[in-house]
């Protein structure tokens, strides 16, 4: 009886070692998500298009915050503006779904600088979607809300 329940308790820990196993990969997959989430926010802050450029994927939908809907090309223009100054953008509360290789990502973010010579504010909740393609994440889609303040 002993050498029956020790013989179950090892078929039981050994069919959870594949589900250990994965935990770090998925684990780790979140935290270079939310690195480049960060990654994001620092190449606007600095307007790096080509940064931006390697975060995204060329097939990008991105949703702004008062509804209009750019591309990658639009969006990087959209960077580009010479009479926007973004000078600090957080994001906060992140989390990661995790789907195979895709991610969605959830969380809140808030931005201040000057646009056509006139301070912002802004804060807001953000949905990107994050594909593993090229051995790299690149985000697909991203969507905006304005918070009313």
């Amino acid at each position: 009886m002993r050498v029956m329940m020790a013989f179950c308790a090892i078929l039981v820990a050994t069919s959870l070692l594949p589900a250990a196993q994965e935990r770090p990969t998925a684990l780790a997959d979140e935290t270079k998500i939310i690195a480049l989430e960060n990654a994001w926010n620092y190449a606007e802050e600095h307007k790096d298009a080509r940064a931006l450029d390697e975060l995204l994927s060329s097939t990008l939908v991105y949703v702004d915050y008062d509804g209009s809907m750019m591309d990658k090309t639009q969006f990087l223009a959209s960077v580009r503006v010479p009479s926007l100054h973004p000078e600090q953008i957080v994001n906060d509360k992140m989390t990661v779904h995790m789907y195979g290789s895709t991610a969605v990502v959830t969380g809140l973010y808030r931005e201040k600088g000057i646009s056509k010579g006139k301070p912002y504010i802004r804060r807001g909740r953000f949905t990107d979607t994050w594909v593993f393609e090229d051995g790299a994440w690149r985000c697909v889609a991203s969507q905006s809300t304005l918070i009313s303040q």
